[in-house]
C-alpha cells in the first residue's frame, strides 16, 4: 500500500509523462539548432525519473518508514511561502532587469533565505553563488545552445 508520498509521486509521474508527450508535438524552428521542446523535455524527464524513484522507494521501502518520517522538525510553511514570493518577484523582474541581473539577485537572495549568512564569508558565498549561477546558465543557454535569454528594459543587459 502506498503512503501519501507514493501517491504524490504517482501524480507527478503521470503529469510529467503527459506534459512530456505534449512537447513531442512542438514544431522545430529552422532559426535555432534546438527546438522549443528541448528544455521542457529535460526538466520533465528528470522530474518523471525522480517521481518514479519516489514511488518505488515508497512501494518497496522498509515497513514503518512512513510512520517514522514525521519525527523531525515541523514543516516551515512560512519559508515555503516566502520562497514562492521571491520566485514570483524574480519572474516579474525578468523583463525589466534582464536574465543575468535578475537571476543573480534571485539566486543570491534565495541562498541567503535558505541559510542566512552570519558573517562576511557567508555573504561572499551567497553573492558568488548568484554570480556563478547567472553566468553559467547564461553561457550554456545563450552561447552554447543559442537560446536568447530575456534582455532587460532598464538594463539592456
Amino acid at each position: 500500500m502506498l503512503s501519501r508520498d507514493g501517491w504524490g509521486g504517482l501524480v507527478v509521474l503521470a503529469t510529467s509523462l503527459f506534459l512530456f508527450a505534449l512537447t513531442l508535438g512542438l514544431k522545430d524552428s529552422p532559426l535555432v539548432p534546438i527546438g522549443p521542446g528541448f528544455y521542457p523535455r529535460i526538466v520533465l524527464g528528470i522530474t518523471a525519473g525522480f517521481a518514479l524513484l519516489l514511488v518505488l522507494a515508497d512501494a518497496f521501502g522498509r515497513p514503518g518508514a512512513a510512520s517514522q518520517a514525521g519525527t523531525g522538525a515541523p514543516p516551515n510553511y512560512a519559508a515555503v511561502a516566502v520562497h514562492f514570493l521571491v520566485f514570483g518577484l524574480y519572474a516579474l523582474a525578468l523583463p525589466y532587469l534582464g536574465f543575468r541581473v535578475a537571476t543573480f539577485i534571485y539566486v543570491a537572495a534565495a541562498s541567503a533565505l535558505m541559510d542566512p549568512p552570519r558573517n562576511r564569508k557567508q555573504w561572499i558565498r551567497a553573492v558568488l553563488l548568484g554570480l556563478l549561477t547567472a553566468l553559467a546558465t547564461w553561457l550554456v543557454f545563450e552561447r552554447y545552445l543559442s537560446v536568447l535569454m530575456p534582455r532587460g528594459r532598464w538594463t539592456d543587459f
